[in-house]
């Protein structure tokens, strides 16, 4: 092969090389513009098809699209009923606290008593009447009673 042959061969392989890189092929030349897909392409309007997505996907929004509706008219029904005020008044900030210790407070209320029957005979036999004595001595022997009655209980 000659030099000039070499050179011949090798400017029509760059050519075709050139040609095959462009989108050419075998010297004809394809359309400059890429041919659009006809799922998406309207080639009466040229413009995209835009597929409806809304009629074909389930949603959150249509699966509670009624929900929404049923609880405004839940709540204004709730609103319109004649409000009950024992519902309404908040409970004290101690409630259940008062609640725990009545449990602890009854014995302390039958010493509480005692204590207070204990004070009013001492009063009673140190005032010099003599009313107040046979008071204070009648409390005595009830105190005494109550005394056997509740050893003979136990």
């Amino acid at each position: 092969m000659s030099l000039a042959e070499e050179v011949e061969a090798r400017k029509a392989r760059l050519q075709a090389l050139r040609a095959k890189k462009a989108g050419l092929s075998n010297g004809q030349e394809k359309a400059a513009i890429d041919v659009l897909s006809q799922r998406n392409f309207d080639p009466e309007t040229r413009t995209l098809k835009r597929p409806d997505v809304q009629a074909n996907t389930d949603t959150v929004e249509k699966a509670v699209e009624g929900l929404a509706k049923d609880i405004l008219e839940a709540d204004k029904q709730r609103q319109n009923a004649e409000l009950d005020i024992m519902n309404i008044a908040p409970k004290r900030a101690n409630w259940d606290l008062k609640r725990d210790l009545n449990k602890k407070l009854v014995p302390l209320e039958r010493a509480t008593r005692e204590a207070i029957y204990t004070l009013v005979r001492a009063r009673l036999k140190a005032d010099s009447n003599d009313t107040s004595k046979d008071l204070a001595n009648a409390m005595d022997a009830r105190a005494a009673a109550e005394g056997s009655s509740s050893e003979d209980d136990e």
